[in-house]
């Protein structure tokens, strides 16, 4: 049983791919984050860097956008070969240009002149004349019948690339859905006459209506919503399909949560955790890093039953399996690093790799394994199609500012002597209080961490200690106590 949940709050959209009530797919957009892939603008050259073999192009943003050579179109072709290839472009030129890659950091929008128009069965490519198939549709009778029909159907000029959903439509509905995308791209080329340069010309969907476009398949049961004016959404942007299949598309008007009643949210909880357990009690930590994702496998708790090669060797198998439906309900793009604990038998090792390919083969997202090195890594890449999970459920920390440690509580005991000694140091201060992290306050009282200090130089000061869940483990506050009769709060205790 396959659902697609889409929860919609009002920070942002939540679309749930469920299988067999385990989540195997999560897109999340944030209302306050512009999306710009998919999105198609009327841009201006502003300078070409041939010795890049790119150019920067003003679409209307902060920073000017990237095109490389090999996204650019000359004589309605992509160029292939950009060895040595200077851009056909000038300063000042204006090009319609669609964006792939969103811009990121100090990096502007990466951006192609091949632009293209998805639909749910299709992909039309208005400035190509080629037609192309999945690389999942691997009935070669149904791929020839597939080309051999578009062919006769699609306009004079227009490039068309059939979806892996195609085989799941009829002809009709292919023709229908071709018609709507050629209607569609005469609009946008009207209003690239009237717009300005540096002009959004066409919005991509939101991702709701993405994900469904992408993912229904004739193994979906139901997709579920639980807001009205979207679903009035997807009456429009699925007219034909629920008109055929009014009961796909169902409203959720349970009071009780949506992730509560489907059991999933625990299950989202759980993507942002570096830890995750496995069936058997073995466990995955995973860690990103500025240039790749690297996934560390630990037998854990399980001990096995026969002897240690086997015991590894079954804990790598439920790993690779659970690994690739972690890239995948994460959307971990880009370089992958697997360190599966180190097997003597070759034969279980290619036995691991063979699984992880059968588990990667589910994901619809091109994955590439590069093999496994005689350290017991496995090197793999998977192409970022949209931003990972991180980027849209997180945020950096205010406190470590992205590091990922604080400073432990004995070092914190001695920036406290540090921070005493300087108020000691004037004779008038007697009594102080410091108020600090419940875990440092604990640590110096269970360790006697300053008890040297007590006896020795502080011998004949007041120092009282409160512990305030309120402050960051990180911060101490210490604030000089004067009079003969000092007022201290409850849970103020003295030290030593």
């Amino acid at each position: 049983m396959k659902d697609i949940l889409i929860n919609v709050n009002p920070s942002d959209t939540q679309v749930c791919i469920v299988e067999n009530g385990e989540l195997v797919e999560f897109w999340v957009e944030r209302k306050n984050l512009t999306r710009l892939v998919g999105n198609i603008y009327k841009g201006k050259v502003q300078n070409v860097l041939n010795g890049m073999q790119a150019a920067f192009v003003n679409i209307g943003l902060e920073k000017n956008a990237f095109l490389y050579a090999g996204d650019t179109l000359e004589y309605g072709e992509i160029l292939k070969d950009v060895t040595d290839k200077k851009l056909n472009l000038r300063s000042g030129d204006t090009i319609l240009c669609q964006v792939t890659k969103e811009q990121f950091g100090s990096k502007g929008a990466r951006i192609t002149m091949n632009v293209t128009l998805p639909g749910r069965g299709v992909v039309l490519m208005p400035q190509i004349d080629y037609v192309g198939v999945s690389r999942k549709i691997t009935d070669e009778d149904k791929k020839r019948e597939l080309i051999d029909f578009v062919n006769e159907v699609k306009p004079d000029g227009f490039g068309i690339i059939l979806r892996t959903q195609s085989v799941d439509c009829s002809k009709e509905e292919l023709k229908e859905e071709i018609a709507e995308l050629v209607e569609k791209w005469n609009r946008i080329k009207e209003s690239t006459i009237t717009k300005p340069a540096g002009s959004l010309i066409y919005k991509e969907e939101g991702v709701a209506i993405r994900a469904v476009r992408d993912m229904l398949r004739d193994d979906v049961d139901h997709i579920i919503i639980d807001d009205k004016r979207l679903l009035e959404d997807f009456k429009i942007a699925f007219a034909s399909l629920y008109e055929k299949k009014p009961d796909l598309f169902v409203l959720y008007e349970d009071e009780v949560p949506m992730h509560k009643k489907y059991g999933l949210m625990k299950q989202v909880a759980e993507l942002l955790q570096r830890k995750v357990v496995l069936a058997n009690g073995a466990y995955l930590i995973i860690d990103r890093t500025e240039a790749l994702t690297v996934i560390d496998v630990n037998t854990g708790k399980y001990v096995g039953e026969k002897n240690l090669e086997q015991t590894v060797f079954e804990t790598n198998c439920i790993a690779a399996k659970e690994i690739a439906r972690q890239l995948r309900v994460r959307n971990i793009g880009g370089i992958v690093i697997i360190d599966f604990i180190d097997m003597d038998n070759p034969e279980h090792s290619q036995k691991v790799l063979d699984v992880l390919q059968e588990s990667l083969a589910l994901d619809r997202t091109k994955t590439s394994v590069i093999g496994m090195t005689p350290l017991g890594l496995v090197e793999l890449t998977r192409k970022k199609t949209r931003s990972m999970l991180e980027s849209a459920m997180l945020q950096t920390c205010p406190y470590c500012n992205g590091d990922g440690y604080v400073l432990s509580d004995e070092v914190m005991a001695s920036k406290i002597k540090v921070k005493l000694n300087d108020v000691f140091a004037c004779p008038d201060n007697k009594s102080v209080l410091v108020r600090l992290a419940p875990s440092v306050c604990h640590k110096i009282f269970a360790y006697r961490l300053l008890e040297k200090e007590c006896a020795g130089e502080w011998r004949d000061k007041r120092i009282y200690l409160q512990s305030d869940e309120r402050m960051h483990i990180e911060n101490i506050e210490v604030k000089v106590l004067h009079g003969a009769i000092i007022d201290l709060p409850e849970n103020a205790k003295m030290l030593f």
